[in-house]
């Protein structure tokens, strides 16, 4: 498997809350969830912190481990990065830093993936081509989310919609017949979206954070298969340029009503050769 990477901040004043991992047989994005500061988090690290670890552990586990189901290595990543900071922080706290997950690994016979959240996997050969991803939380806070909608990027009023957004969200994460993410429990890797596919019938594929998919899903500017050939004829930086144009071109969300005015993009793009 061969890869191609780019991860960008989404404003030159938050730091990077997206990770990326590569090696010759896997590849992952974490997207970290931001907490509004007046909801607070029960962590003293952040989400930076968690991102990185959880991407450490998770490409150790689905290495190591190459027969193991990546639903298990992902709840030794979560379990791990628990232990790492359950002395000093506060787990229950529904702000405790969190993530989605998107995995991707090759093996001799397969291409198994993961999906935890709404970060995009496309795998694409010649029996076509699946978009896995994870929308489960669209079904909760609907009436919050389309405050969110209602006030242009940078209001006070937009601020306040999103926190309260948030805010509704979170009762409904990691929790029976809610939605689920990465945080400090383990079983949420259990409502992973999983699945496998052969070897033969993947060519390509791509790993993105909603930073980058928002180019299709939310901006309609391309469609996933072109989406792809942009990958492969003009490489990850062209896909994060174009993010950008889209973004600063509608910096008030008028056009395309969002969360922010800009966010963090991260895309790997995978090609795979004819033998393993």
């Amino acid at each position: 498997m061969r890869t191609s990477f780019l991860s960008t901040a989404g404003s030159v004043l938050k730091p990077n809350e997206d990770y990326l991992a590569v090696n010759p047989h896997v590849a992952l994005v974490v997207d970290g969830l931001s907490s509004p500061p007046e909801l607070g988090s029960g962590c003293v690290h952040g989400t930076p912190w968690y991102v990185a670890r959880l991407s450490t552990y998770l490409l150790h586990a689905a290495t190591s481990r190459p027969h193991h189901p990546l639903a298990d290595c992902a709840a030794e990543a979560i379990s791990r990065v628990a232990g790492l900071h359950r002395d000093t922080c506060d787990l229950a706290h529904p702000g405790t830093p969190s993530s989605s997950i998107a995995l991707l690994r090759e093996g001799p016979d397969t291409v198994d993936h993961l999906s935890l959240f709404d970060s995009v996997l496309l795998v694409d050969g010649p029996a076509g081509l699946n978009v896995i991803s994870d929308h489960r939380a669209d079904d909760f806070a609907q009436e919050e989310h389309k405050a969110t909608l209602a006030h242009r990027i940078g209001t006070e009023e937009h601020r306040l919609a999103v926190s309260a957004l948030v805010a509704a969200q979170r009762p409904h994460r990691n929790v029976a017949g809610g939605y689920w993410v990465a945080g400090s429990a383990p079983e949420a890797a259990d409502h992973a979206l999983t699945g496998s596919l052969p070897r033969a019938e993947v060519t390509r594929a791509a790993v993105m954070s909603d930073g980058a998919s928002c180019l299709v899903e939310d901006y309609g500017v391309t469609g996933w298969g072109e989406m792809l050939d942009l990958l492969g004829e003009k490489g990850t930086g062209e896909l994060v340029s174009r993010v950008r144009a889209a973004e600063a071109g509608d910096p008030e969300g008028t056009r395309w009503p969002r969360y922010k005015a800009g966010d963090d993009c991260s895309v790997i793009y995978c090609e795979f050769d004819d033998a393993v």
